[in-house]
């Protein structure tokens, strides 16, 4: 399983709740552009509407843009491919203001590509605080163990 993309500021941003994986509607070209490993996930989200969920934001320029369609859009909205169960899931959960749906990664699962997707929370500016200060000491710790000291 060989993952594409990561979106790391998702895990820094936001207190991940629950996860769930989505398969991705996309063109040939946006296939080969994703096995390139030319897509980004910064800034994207997911929104449900009419039943069914959208990826959207998610970067996937294409493969040769020379041989690309004149109205290609690298940012247009992608269809995620849910059950039932879990779209309805998100919406009640999507209502609380509070939350967010946000894609963690993307990775193939044998030749199909899927999106992680996660249920999150906002972190407040002291609890990212928190977290840089314990990564900054799990550092010196790894440097002075490294050092024999």
């Amino acid at each position: 399983m060989a993952s594409y993309t990561e979106n790391r500021k998702a895990r820094f941003n936001y207190e991940i709740l629950e996860k769930y994986e989505a398969g991705i509607e996309l063109l040939g070209t946006e296939v080969k552009s994703v096995r390139g490993g030319q897509m980004s996930l910064e800034g994207a989200f997911v929104i449900i509407r009419g039943g069914e969920a959208f990826l959207i934001n998610a970067n996937i320029p294409s493969f040769q843009p020379k041989n690309a369609p004149k109205d290609y859009d690298p940012l247009q909205n992608r269809k995620l491919l849910l059950t039932k169960v879990e779209i309805i899931e998100l919406t009640g959960s999507e209502k609380n203001k509070s939350l967010t749906i946000v894609p963690i990664s993307v990775y193939n699962k044998g030749r199909k590509i899927k999106v992680e997707i996660a249920l999150v929370k906002g972190k407040k500016m002291f609890d990212k605080r928190k977290a840089l200060e314990k990564r900054e000491t799990d550092r010196s710790i790894r440097r002075t163990i490294k050092r024999g000291e």
